[in-house]
């Protein structure tokens, strides 16, 4: 697939999010905070698929589509929060779904070939789906996992920062309004044993939670990306927030 997208397209594009998103600052301080959270996480996923994408030598037609997925990805998060008040899909919508939505409805995409514009909604609704189907188009398929890889490297930041926040009160938003109670699930522990992502069918609480944020590390696609969360930590942070218990450490053996 030839992908032609210019600079002035990507800014356009880059100015209708920034004046969407600001249209919901505004009133609840709590929505206001959640709202920022999700602004704030944009732009770094941005800057984790630019990263990742120059470690792989695209090109920079193919940096400007991979930053226009990172970019609308979680569009649907802020309606989503206005809304219903969570981030948790199975109490309210599928994000992707809604911000695929809001997409289309006000043509963002418009001015891009009708061929790059299906690339990215098929990104942006796989991009929280619990695996990706063997079957798509393999172009489809590398900016999908490029998506993946970006999104989990930021969200492993922004939640090993807040579980490593020293006081502040709890967001509950960010924990999906999961209670914080002891103990694991027996079928988030089987999910990790087989070595795939958990379920979020199975998750009952916060140690649950953790342990799906921990088994991201099998549905990583490239190797720039394993190499940054090596760097940072990111399971070593996590695991040093879940109860001490040799059922765990027997999981990841190596963090």
């Amino acid at each position: 697939m030839k992908i032609n997208i210019d600079e002035a397209g990507l800014e356009n594009i880059k100015k209708w999010f920034a004046d969407y998103v600001d249209t919901f600052k505004k009133g609840d301080p709590e929505i206001q905070e959640n709202i920022e959270l999700k602004e704030e996480h944009t732009y770094r996923v941005c800057k984790e698929i630019l990263t990742i994408g120059k470690k792989l030598g695209l090109k920079d037609d193919e940096l400007r589509l991979a930053e226009i997925i990172a970019l609308l990805h979680d569009v649907g998060r802020f309606e989503q929060y206005a809304r219903y008040r969570t981030f948790n899909d199975s109490k309210s919508v599928n994000h992707a779904g809604l911000g695929i939505e809001i997409i289309l409805r006000n043509g963002v995409l418009g001015n891009l070939d009708s061929r790059i514009q299906a690339l990215v909604v098929k990104a942006i609704g796989y991009h929280n789906q619990v695996s990706l189907p063997a079957d798509e188009a393999g172009t489809y398929l590398f900016y999908s996992r490029l998506l993946r890889d970006a999104d989990k490297l930021d969200i492993w930041k922004v939640v090993t920062d807040y579980y490593h926040r020293k006081g502040g009160k709890r967001n509950y938003g960010l924990e999906l309004e999961l209670p914080d109670t002891p103990g694991v699930s027996t079928e988030v522990l089987d999910d990790i044993r087989k070595k795939r992502t958990v379920n979020m069918k199975n998750i009952l609480n916060l140690n649950d939670f953790k342990l799906l944020q921990m088994s991201w590390i099998f549905d990583i696609n490239f190797k720039p990306s394993l190499d940054i969360i090596k760097e940072r930590h990111y399971l070593e942070k996590i695991r040093a927030v879940l109860p001490q218990s040799e059922e765990i450490d027997d999981l990841f053996p190596s963090v």
